[in-house]
């Protein structure tokens, strides 16, 4: 790490209890925790006792974009605490805009949830391992979803590595992503951001800020197409460097708080699922342009290439086939030779949870080789036929107890045509085919 190298922490928190806990494992296991300044957007109860509490030092308070705006220094870091009423926020990427506005041209950027915990001196290996990126572009991003922990005296963390992929399409047509293992000596091109973990160059703050008219979904596409137009690289880095807390079952929740009674009361301005609708428009607006548009001039980087080098198509809802399981591919190197091409190459994505009650079907009938699962529509047309070994439909842990079976399927067809029913048959070693179970999609 070059003498004097600054980084910018950004950090939402809503009512979290995890954030002093995460403040204070980011501040202690960095190398250089006099170089930290960490802005955190406090969505609580407007109270600051508890950071006094925990040994922090208030150097000044102020106001920042009309909100009481605390100055702390604790460990040798710089703590800027933004304090909202959480009746009065307007969500995440709401809340992480607020952060990026207090960015002051350091040599680095980081956003992360407030809730996680780090390996010891992350900054140094953060602005190693992008430093290292920069052969391959002028702009690298390091993102991904970093393997989890669970609180406690003795915290259970994971040690693998992940790459962002592909996971679906929600009811509105927003892309979804999930994540898959992987292991390799270098980080690994990708291109999808997370926003629970970014660290770039400091100036992706002020050229990538986030969008305050997203309250939730739609955030992570929306950005990592905005990041692309903009010049920065993404890579999923190959060690790991931070843990993250997943599910937080028992931890306070936006839309807990922001309900259609809150509003009826005149508690807070808007439900929650009235920012959300709106924010889905909004990002569907912005992915769904002009597929010749230039979005950058300075970049010249286009959204359709963006979709090339992803495999998706944001108009059609379609997809290259190898950006499933089991390749998953999340990056293409190389472009097609023309888009007719690309289109001809891409296909309709279908997904559902099909519930079935554990009478209808026998997943463990021993004689069973496969089972062949189809999809047709309306007119009987066969859209797509999948063959299943048996210990794909297996139930899973949280299943065992239940009369449900619920079978995850995705499927691909070159046919635009909606899907109307499913059908189920299993292929047995001596009898060959056995009964059909038809079920509407």
């Amino acid at each position: 790490m070059a003498a004097e190298e600054t980084l910018f922490i950004s950090i939402a928190s809503y009512r979290d209890p995890e954030l002093l806990p995460t403040l204070q494992d980011l501040i202690q296991h960095a190398q250089y925790a006099n170089r930290l300044n960490i802005a955190v957007c406090l969505q609580a109860e407007l109270d600051i006792q508890p950071f006094i509490d925990a040994g922090m030092i208030l150097i000044d308070s102020t106001t920042h974009k009309q909100f009481p705006c605390y100055l702390f220094r604790w460990l040798g870091a710089s703590v800027k605490i933004i304090n909202v009423h959480y009746l009065k926020s307007e969500g995440a990427c709401w809340a992480r805009h607020l952060l990026d506005t207090c960015y002051d041209q350091q040599d680095y950027f980081m956003q992360i949830d407030s809730h996680c915990r780090f390996i010891l001196h992350w900054d140094s290996e953060m602005i190693s391992m992008l430093g290292s990126l920069r052969q391959f572009s002028q702009w690298p991003v390091l993102s991904s979803y970093p393997p989890g922990y669970i609180p406690g005296v003795n915290e259970v963390r994971k040690d693998f590595v992940s790459r962002l992929i592909f996971n679906g399409f929600t009811d509105e047509g927003i892309l979804s992503l999930s994540s898959k293992p992987f292991s390799a000596s270098s980080p690994q091109r990708c291109g999808y951001l997370a926003a629970g973990f970014i660290f770039a160059d400091g100036h992706f703050a002020s050229r990538v800020p986030n969008d305050p008219n997203i309250f939730f979904m739609g955030e992570e596409i929306s950005m990592s197409a905005r990041a692309w137009l903009q010049g920065y690289d993404i890579w999923s880095p190959h060690r790991v460097l931070l843990w993250h807390f997943y599910t937080r079952s028992d931890a306070p929740k936006i839309w807990q708080d922001h309900t259609n009674d809150a509003k009826s009361a005149g508690i807070v301005s808007n439900a929650w699922w009235e920012r959300d609708k709106a924010a889905k428009r909004h990002v569907l607006n912005q992915l769904t342009i002009d597929k010749n548009q230039a979005n950058n001039n300075a970049t010249q980087r286009t959204l359709q290439e963006y979709q090339y080098r992803i495999g998706v198509n944001f108009n059609q809802l379609t997809i290259h086939p190898t950006i499933l399981p089991p390749d998953s591919v999340s990056w293409f190197e190389n472009l097609p030779d023309n888009d007719d091409q690309w289109l001809a190459s891409l296909r309709f994505f279908h997904e559902k949870k099909l519930r079935l009650d554990h009478d209808e079907i026998n997943i463990n009938d021993p004689d069973v080789v496969w089972w062949q699962i189809s999809i047709y529509a309306v007119d009987n047309t066969p859209l797509a036929i999948n063959n299943m070994l048996p210990n794909a439909l297996q139930r899973g842990p949280e299943q065992s107890d239940s009369n449900i079976i619920t079978l995850d399927l995705r499927f691909t067809t070159s046919q635009s045509n909606p899907v109307t029913f499913i059908r189920l048959c299993p292929y047995r070693n001596k009898t060959g085919w056995g009964s059909v179970l038809e079920k509407s999609w």
